[in-house]
C-alpha cells in the first residue's frame, strides 16, 4: 500500500446502553479492548492502530488502558462518532481509515487484510464485509470491517446531517446508491445469522466460552471459531435471540444531547 498511510481506528466507550463497561470486561485474562487491539495490530499493511473514545470522564479508564499499553488515543464527541472518527483520522494523518468497533474480540486480521487489498486494488471510496439491517450480510456479526478513504470520510463529515449518519459513522457512504463508489465483500455459504459480537450479557458469556474453548487464544482465524461453534451448537444458542441494531437506530441519549444543544 505504498504511499498511503493506513490507520485502524477502534471506537470504544464505557457507556454502552445494553452492557455498560463492556469494552474493558475480561476475556480469558485480558480486557476485551486489549483483545481487539492485539488482533488488529496483526493486519499486515497497517501503519497504526488508535482508539477513539469520548471526552466523557466515564471514559477515563479507556485512556488509562491506552496509556498503559502504548496505544494512541483520541477523545472526541460522545455521540457524533462521525466527527470523532474524522478528527482522529485527521490527527493521525490517515489516507485510509479502517473502522473497527471495540465489541468485536473475534475480529480476524486476515479478513481485514483481504478487504484492504480489495479496497486498494479496486480504488473505491468505501469497502465493507457487512452492512447492518436491513441489508443482508454473509459474515458472522462480530467480524465487521469498514474501510474508507480519508477524502470520502471528510466528505461525509461535511455533508451528513441525519442523526444516524453522525452516530454510526459510515452510513452516509453506503445508504444512497451512487453517492460513493463502494465494494461489498461476501462469503459463501451464508453465516450472517451467527452472532460473535458483544452487546449484551448473553454475548459476553458466549464469547468468553468461545475463547475458553480455543486451543490458541492469540492466533486463530474466524474459520477456527466457525469450526468450534459448528462442533458445539450450544455456543451459538447462548445469544441466538439477541437482536442486532439497524443502521438508522439512534441512541436516545444522542437525541437528548442534540435537543439540549438546540434548546
Amino acid at each position: 500500500m505504498k504511499g498511503q498511510r493506513i490507520v485502524a481506528i477502534i471506537q470504544a466507550r464505557m457507556s454502552s446502553s445494553r452492557l455498560p463497561g463492556k469494552v474493558l470486561l475480561d476475556i480469558e485474562g485480558k480486557p476485551m479492548l486489549q483483545r481487539v487491539v492485539e488482533r488488529v495490530k496483526k493486519v499486515k499493511e497497517i501503519d497504526e492502530v488508535l482508539v477513539a473514545t469520548t471526552v466523557n470522564p466515564a471514559d477515563d479508564p479507556i485512556e488509562n488502558f491506552c496509556k498503559t499499553h502504548g496505544v494512541r488515543i483520541y477523545r472526541g464527541d460522545q455521540f457524533d462518532v462521525l466527527d470523532r472518527y474524522y478528527q482522529a483520522a485527521k490527527e493521525a494523518e490517515a489516507d485510509v481509515i479502517i473502522r473497527i468497533t471495540a465489541d468485536c474480540p473475534l475480529i480476524d486480521p486476515g479478513e481485514i487484510d483481504i478487504l484492504l487489498k480489495e479496497f486498494i486494488n479496486r480504488k473505491v471510496d468505501f469497502a465493507a464485509n457487512r452492512l447492518p439491517p436491513p441489508w443482508h450480510r454473509t459474515f458472522p456479526i462480530g467480524l465487521d470491517v469498514e474501510i474508507a478513504s480519508f477524502a470520502a470520510l471528510e466528505r461525509a463529515w461535511k455533508e451528513a446531517t441525519e442523526t444516524h449518519d453522525r452516530e454510526h459513522v459510515m452510513p452516509y457512504l453506503y445508504e444512497a446508491e451512487g453517492r460513493f463508489d463502494i465494494y461489498y465483500h461476501n462469503t459463501e455459504p451464508d453465516y450472517g445469522e451467527m452472532r460473535w459480537t458483544v452487546d449484551t450479557q448473553q454475548d459476553i458469556d458466549a464469547v468468553r466460552m468461545i475463547y475458553h474453548s480455543l486451543p490458541d487464544k492469540e492466533h486463530f482465524t474466524w474459520h477456527d471459531v466457525l469450526d468450534l461453534v459448528q462442533e458445539h451448537p450450544d455456543l451459538s444458542a447462548m445469544n441466538a435471540g439477541v437482536r442486532h441494531k439497524a443502521f438508522n437506530e439512534v441512541d436516545d441519549r444522542m437525541l437528548k444531547s442534540r435537543d439540549k444543544k438546540n434548546a
